[in-house]
């Protein structure tokens, strides 16, 4: 029988309360807590079902929620007998991280602060108890916004204090989504504060806390251990590469299938679902889906890109778009649906994202945009295996595409663009190009490379652009062997009846007697023919006059187009 599904609730009271629809994930508290480690870090991508799971084991354990049994009713977690005398049974506080998304670091402390103030508040009535005096009432109230570093460093780990003395049980500690704040942080610029800040918080909660039992925290990201957990030798961490916990976040395609059995759909449409929302890879399991996408397929009946829009793409956009040229041309491997060859370090340093590749590709693995199709361990290095990547699925690869059109104008003048170069349009090509260079230079360069690289910079951007607005009729291929040389660009049709183009792109040099950049734009065309560039095109059968030759001469942030077919050239 069909449920309803109700999109964005991630409260598990609310859920089963209301016999809303959901899959049994309780196998994940008995697992857990049988595992008997002091910390566990579980990292995820987001809308893989963090909060809701740490909402669940919330109302198992905490005893706000005691002789709640009925909340867990039917489930595989009350199967155990051996379970029901632990539902709860424990102090419990549940902090969520997910909303410190701001813009300076004095916001997010007292949002950080402003939290653990309100947890003090769910535990005021431990203020009657008698073992309190003026002293634990005088601190008690001093947890606020506005309390100063050193005691919010320890806040919790009082409150835990206070809750074993009153309830005669050490406390459970819940952190969800605990790395929000850092990736706000490093794009900000205020990451060494907040690192400092956070790393005190985290040593005297989960490190010296004699009151603490057990210790539960999510994210996308495991933090590099310099960071913030360089004092937490009891830590375990559980990544997507860890078999640990493979099928608690996220569904797994049998959950999917029988979902979509239950809620009425038609068998003949699994194909498709698969199609748009399987790849993930979580330790060796296969074929898992994203919820998100899931439960709004299933209220919708409409395929989307509902991951993908709502998974906060702000620190990956940001990368690729000022990344250098290696990042450039392996994403546009990606954008072709190749994969590529990477080592991952899954403990992210935020500060290698500005040089390291192998950073940006541990960062787009744990954030959920990329999959691993194989592994292979190296011997000089076993530490940093190399693993084989693609994007994840199809929706991912959508996503990048819309993203990759928001770069260029908000997609507005590159198709505008691409008709002028499928037509010999020159004169309007420069009119577009000025405003494209004009809006994308600045978005392309990070300002920390020499400026004459900006042009290669703008280039691999720029075959972007083109990659997903002509990926459906046309072979973009980019320094490749061609005749007697490299090329830069090559739009070759699928159909031999469509026109190709070739793309020459030079950066002025007055050492070789360039003048302006229209002897730039000479010299771009005079290499495309004596390097016979077009042979491969003639050769499938393309008339000479359906390909279209194009320079390009970069100066600074200006660029000029050439164009030359059947040994005519013009530019503007």
């Amino acid at each position: 029988m069909a449920k309803t599904i109700a999109i964005g609730i991630q409260d598990f009271e609310k859920i089963r309360r209301n016999s809303y629809f959901y899959i049994d994930k309780t196998d994940f508290i008995r697992e857990w807590w049988d595992g008997g480690d002091d910390i566990t870090l579980i990292t995820r991508p987001r809308r893989f079902g963090k909060t809701l799971n740490m909402s669940m084991v919330n109302c198992f354990f905490s005893n706000k929620y005691e002789k709640r049994g009925d909340l867990f009713d039917g489930l595989s977690i009350w199967k155990d007998e051996r379970y029901h005398m632990l539902q709860g049974t424990y102090p419990l506080i549940f902090l969520s991280f997910a909303g410190i998304k701001y813009k300076d670091f004095e916001t997010t402390r007292k949002a950080i602060n402003g939290l653990i103030a309100d947890q003090y508040s769910i535990f005021r009535d431990i203020l009657k108890f008698d073992g309190m005096d003026n002293s634990d009432l005088e601190k008690f109230n001093s947890v606020k916004r506005d309390m100063d570093d050193s005691l919010a460093a320890m806040s919790i780990n009082y409150l835990c204090s206070l809750l074993e003395r009153c309830y005669g049980r050490k406390a459970i500690v819940l952190l969800d989504e605990y790395d929000t704040p850092m990736q706000e942080a490093w794009p900000g610029g205020f990451w060494d504060e907040t690192v400092a800040y956070i790393r005190s918080l985290f040593n005297n909660t989960f490190k010296t806390n004699p009151h603490l039992e057990r210790g539960l925290m999510t994210g996308i990201t495991r933090v590099s251990k310099e960071s913030i957990f360089s004092d937490l030798n009891n830590l375990t961490v559980v990544t997507t590469t860890s078999n640990k916990y493979a099928t608690v976040f996220g569904f797994t395609e049998k959950e999917v299938f029988d979902a979509m059995e239950s809620q009425g759909f038609d068998p003949g449409l699994k194909q498709e679902v698969k199609q748009w929302y399987d790849g993930f890879t979580f330790g060796n399991v296969t074929d898992i889906y994203n919820p998100w996408s899931i439960t709004s397929y299933l209220d919708s009946g409409k395929l989307g890109t509902y991951w993908a829009d709502t998974s906060g793409n702000g620190l990956v956009s940001s990368i690729l778009r000022t990344g250098d040229i290696e990042i450039k041309e392996t994403f546009e491997q990606l954008l072709k649906g190749e994969s590529i060859e990477a080592v991952i370090d899954e403990q992210i340093v935020f500060s290698d994202l500005n040089w390291n590749t192998a950073a940006v590709w541990s960062l787009l693995l744990a954030s959920g945009y990329l999959k691993i199709l194989d592994v292979v361990n190296n011997a000089d290095d076993p530490e940093y295996p190399t693993y084989t990547l693609s994007l994840t699925n199809f929706e991912v690869r959508r996503m990048f595409f819309k993203l990759v059109k928001r770069w260029f104008n908000k997609g507005r003048d590159l198709p505008d663009f691409i008709k002028c170069m499928f037509t010999g349009n020159v004169e309007d090509m420069n009119n577009y190009m000025e405003r494209i260079t004009r809006d994308t230079f600045s978005s392309f360069d990070s300002g920390t490379r020499p400026s004459g690289k900006e042009p290669e910079r703008f280039y691999h951007g720029f075959v972007l652009g083109l990659l997903v607005d002509q990926i459906s009729g046309y072979m973009v291929k980019s320094n490749r062997e061609s005749g007697f040389g490299r090329y830069d660009v090559v739009m070759e049709p699928k159909d031999v009846k469509d026109p190709a183009v070739i793309m020459e792109f030079k950066v002025f040099n007055e050492k070789k007697g360039e003048k302006d950049l229209e002897d730039t734009v000479a010299n771009a065309l005079k290499q495309i023919e004596e390097k016979k560039y077009d042979s491969d095109l003639l050769a499938r059968g393309i008339p000479v006059e359906r390909i279209y030759k194009y320079g390009f001469g970069f100066k600074g942030s200006e660029c000029l187009i050439g164009a030359e077919t059947s040994g005519r050239s013009k530019t503007l």
